[in-house]
């Protein structure tokens, strides 16, 4: 996968995805991160990127013009038409299938905003989706793009080597992971459960699908309730 990054702040990239599991797939080149500075398409000697909103209100808007220019240039550098988000708290909620859906695409434009956002004219001109990772806001949306990134590349098959990695973890099936344990077997009086030291991988794989059900039933009913639907639905 290939992204193209929108950015005020080209120079904090790659940062944390130049690391661990991640970063051994950015050299490997299984996929490429490239930033691209939003101020070198701005359109006066002040290099200026943003302006007050229309209406008042605090804080600036960047200006769509200088998107314009930026995405443009992105637009031109890939050979296939490329997934185009804007990371905004307005958007849909990313969940794994929101990943799944991204991950179909082989170029990813990421636009990230700062101050008090973007003109919506832009999105709107463009028809660029929104996506949130959360009801919250952060001060811009390089942080929130390290983990969309991060995210999509987990689930590249080539990246975590073993493919029973990714059928087991949370959210696969809507469920939550089941809870894990190594050495030692007893620590702080707390026990290994038996049924994981048996050696019986039919009913370990039994515990393990029944206690994903009780975690998530207990800590996200509203997961449980689409693991519940989708169950309905296979059946």
């Amino acid at each position: 996968m290939n992204f193209k990054i929108l950015t005020l702040f080209p120079e904090l990239f790659p940062g944390p995805l130049n690391h661990s599991i991640i970063g051994a797939a950015l050299r490997k080149k299984i996929f490429s991160v490239d930033p691209v500075n939003i101020r070198d398409f701005a359109t006066n000697k002040a290099k200026s990127v943003d302006s007050s909103p229309y209406g008042g209100g605090a804080g600036m808007i960047l200006k769509p013009d200088v998107l314009q220019k930026a995405y443009d240039f992105c637009l031109k550098r890939f050979d296939k038409k490329p997934k185009t988000i804007y990371l905004s708290p307005s958007g849909c909620k990313l969940n794994h299938d929101k990943l799944l859906e991204i991950n179909k695409y082989e170029n990813v434009v990421i636009i990230c905003g700062k101050y008090e956002g973007i003109d919506s004219r832009f999105i709107t001109h463009n028809k660029i989706e929104e996506v949130s990772l959360g009801d919250y806001v952060l001060s811009g949306g390089e942080i929130a793009s390290f983990i969309l990134i991060d995210a999509c590349v987990r689930l590249i098959p080539e990246v975590l080597g073993n493919k029973n990695s990714l059928v087991s973890e949370s959210f696969q099936n809507h469920l939550l992971e089941y809870p894990q344990f190594t050495k030692p077997r007893v620590w702080q009086n707390l026990e290994v459960p038996e049924i994981l030291l048996n050696g019986n991988h039919e009913k370990v794989s039994e515990w393990k699908l029944k206690t994903s059900i009780e975690v998530t039933k207990r800590k996200r009913p509203d997961l449980f309730k689409i693991y519940k639907k989708k169950l309905k639905e296979r059946k």
